[in-house]
């Protein structure tokens, strides 16, 4: 979760999923920790988890930089990260980064290509400084590394079905994967792979308590947090899916201030996007995704959970793993 800041509880989380056999820890970079650093520490202290970004923003770092970080991981671990790339937010990218907010499509373009093309161990294909020497990497290649995009619009999945190994949408609805899927089909036809579609990985906010009511809180949480404080990117996603009235619902439940409430009225954006209540209810919400279509559910946890409620939650979903790990 974005806003949990404490360095252990962060790379214990790591230790116990590897320990417990869970497929995967993936750390997302907002304005806190340099990820890529806590990823080499949790990759030093596993031994078989997958290691991932989820995600690292396309206005955070050239990609060269990225590149070499990728490669880093993937050399320290045994093979074992995936690169999760995102578009972010206009906030951060403007707020934190001093770096205007552009159309993302092209600028993911061009960081695939150009990651790509250098953990290949080939020179990066310049694209602004073309009158350069191009250059590349003094590593050993790891052309297998996964890329995975993240991605709400149209125009970001086709090109997550052009271009990615895996497609990471966040707040999507798990009753609008199949039209995701679509768009994901049309990029996958115009990168001449029809047949070979990216997996979908969606990262879904997860909130498990002992009560229903303590778990309905934590989910309302998450969503009136991402839809009324982020900027508007998640709200103008969910309308467009159909979901504006429940939304504006959420807005007004949460104005002049944040209240952390969503009210009866929009319950369907519960229900369709957060993975909660008792263990046997949150294992049961979260099989919905997958007869959704997911491949690969990331249970994005809140912040701040206390050492009792993170073993809860791993322990609520380890009876979902196979009996010997992945």
């Amino acid at each position: 979760m974005p806003l949990e800041t404490r360095y252990e509880t962060i790379i214990g989380l790591a230790t116990e999923g590897d320990r417990l056999g869970y497929h995967g820890f993936f750390m997302p970079e907002t304005w806190g920790y340099d990820m890529t650093v806590l990823l080499a520490e949790a990759a030093a202290r596993t031994t078989r988890i997958t290691l991932g970004t989820g995600i690292i923003g396309i206005w955070n770092r050239s990609a060269a930089t990225i590149a070499m970080a990728a490669a880093t991981l993937h050399s320290m671990s045994g093979g074992r990260f995936v690169l999760g790339l995102g578009a972010s937010t206009p906030q951060l990218a403007e707020g934190l980064h001093d770096t205007p907010f552009e159309p993302p499509v092209q600028r993911m373009r061009r960081m695939v290509t150009q990651v790509r093309a250098l953990l290949r161990g080939d020179r990066i294909p310049l694209t602004v400084t073309t009158n350069a020497r191009a250059l590349k990497l003094n590593v050993p290649p790891a052309p297998a590394l996964a890329i995975h995009i993240a991605a709400l619009g149209d125009a970001m999945t086709r090109l997550a079905g052009e271009l990615a190994d895996a497609w990471a949408p966040f707040l999507y609805p798990w009753s609008q994967l199949a039209i995701g899927v679509e768009r994901l089909r049309e990029g996958a036809t115009r990168g001449g792979h029809p047949d070979h579609l990216p997996e979908i990985h969606p990262t879904v906010p997860t909130a498990v308590a002992d009560t229903d009511a303590k778990a309905r809180e934590g989910a309302a949480w998450f969503v009136s947090f991402y839809v009324t404080t982020m900027g508007t990117i998640y709200r103008d996603s969910l309308t467009r899916q159909g979901y504006g009235k429940a939304v504006a619902a959420v807005l007004a439940a949460n104005a002049p201030k944040f209240t952390g409430i969503v009210p009866v009225e929009a319950e369907e954006l519960l229900e369709h996007l957060v993975v909660y209540g008792t263990p046997p209810e949150a294992r049961r919400r979260l099989g919905r995704w997958h007869e959704a279509g997911a491949d690969f559910p990331v249970l994005l946890l809140g912040p701040n959970l206390t050492p009792e409620a993170l073993e809860l939650t791993l322990e609520t979903f380890r009876p979902m793993l196979p009996p010997s790990g992945p």
